[in-house]
């Protein structure tokens, strides 16, 4: 039970949260995902949803999803390794394998899990993890369960990813660990210097890319196509939880025995549950899409270069390439006013603040979606604009 002591310590801390505009409260949605969304009785444009290719609510996807659930049943009660393994799991991370050219596949609940259970079955106390001070916090969990030296290289800093990587040239294993497409900042990681590095310092490389898997290069493979280094990379993580159906998993593909070790060691798959047969038959819908349909894709690249293009000549200072568009306010709490007034004005953003970002880094992050119209764009522009104006933001 709480003791009182600590229960007024939590209310006080709420509290200064309230007071100083920065408490986190959760909007309900009344409608599916789509460019529109209904919140707490309000019809809106949604432009902070990870659905970049507008396959959350796709009428195929929802169909393979009612045939699983009426073939496969609604869950396993078990994990993989006791009797929670269809066949369509391994159908799906033979997809999985097959689309990123890589040797086998492990799913995972989340790609969270994925990167929690990657570093403690492989590296020890003998190795090394170089990983990039922006790369997401399911990393770092994940690198803190290890027993392996931990070093931080500065963002995309290659200078100083091959200092760490000589002054420690003797390790067992060495890995270079980073997002390929950074959830906070839009941008790509440097993959070719980065594979480079790792050839010179015989180091393997492991990329999260969550963001990119669907959404960017040719063929929609991610950020180590875009980068001509897919098949340069040793492990990939990534999500099923994004452009890949928006509902949840996750997945770690690359070479048979780093796959088969983690299918032996690997925590967060000995000890939850199966990925659930629906998401598992969806997710192998939304691949076959995602080959099939590259008019997705284009659409989400035009509509991101125009939303960019606009925002930049409005004055706003935008970072990054990719449908991330983090737009650049330095305040927490005008971060917070300005995602109010832009629900006010009909658009559905997310103010961003320490510990999401650093301090200083506050922003507006902007997600755009192939399923946004040419319309819904130059309306979200038009409402940036005049509240850009309005809170001092922009002139």
């Amino acid at each position: 039970m709480v003791s009182e002591q600590i229960q007024k310590l939590l209310q006080n801390e709420l509290l200064g949260l309230f007071e100083k505009g920065l408490y986190k409260s959760e909007r309900v949605l009344s409608t599916p995902q789509g460019n529109t969304i209904q919140v707490n009785g309000k019809t809106l444009l949604n432009f902070c949803a990870n659905n970049y290719l507008g396959l959350a609510n796709h009428p195929k996807i929802i169909e393979a999803a009612k045939l699983a659930l009426e073939r496969w049943g609604f869950g396993l009660s078990s994990v993989r390794f006791i009797c929670g393994t269809l066949e369509i799991h391994k159908e799906l991370e033979q997809v999985i394998a097959n689309f990123f050219q890589t040797e086998d596949t492990i799913l995972y609940a989340a790609c969270f899990d994925a990167n929690g259970g990657v570093f403690e079955p492989l590296f020890n106390e003998d190795d090394c993890i170089f990983s990039d001070e922006l790369n997401h916090a399911s990393i770092i969990d994940g690198i803190r369960l290890s027993k392996a030296k931990r070093f931080r290289y500065r963002h995309a800093e290659m200078n100083h990813l091959e200092e760490l990587l000589k002054q420690n040239h003797s390790a067992k294993k060495k890995i270079i660990v980073t997002d390929g497409v950074f959830s906070m900042d839009g941008d790509i990681a440097p993959l070719q210097e980065i594979c480079a590095l790792a050839e010179k310092y015989e180091a393997l490389v492991m990329v999260d890319d969550c963001h990119g898997s669907g959404v960017i290069g040719p063929t929609g493979r991610g950020s180590c196509e875009e980068t001509g280094v897919l098949q340069k990379v040793d492990i990939i993580t990534s999500t099923l939880g994004k452009a890949l159906g928006g509902a949840n998993g996750g997945f770690t593909t690359g070479k048979k025995e780093i796959i088969e070790w983690l299918r032996q060691k690997s925590r967060p798959y000995l000890f939850s549950n199966s990925l659930p047969p629906v998401i598992v038959a969806a997710s192998i819908e939304a691949f076959q899409l995602v080959k099939t349909m590259p008019e997705l894709r284009t659409r989400l690249k035009e509509n991101t270069e125009l939303f960019r293009k606009k925002m930049k000549e409005a004055g706003f200072d935008v970072r990054g390439t990719t449908p991330i568009v983090p737009v650049l306010l330095k305040d927490a709490q005008l971060a917070q006013a300005m995602s109010n007034e832009l629900f006010e004005k009909g658009i559905y953003v997310i103010g961003f603040f320490y510990p999401v970002v650093a301090k200083g880094q506050e922003r507006i992050r902007v997600q755009i979606s192939a399923i946004h119209t040419t319309e819904d764009i130059l309306f979200a522009v038009d409402a940036f604009t005049q509240i850009g104006k309005k809170l001092g933001i922009i002139h």
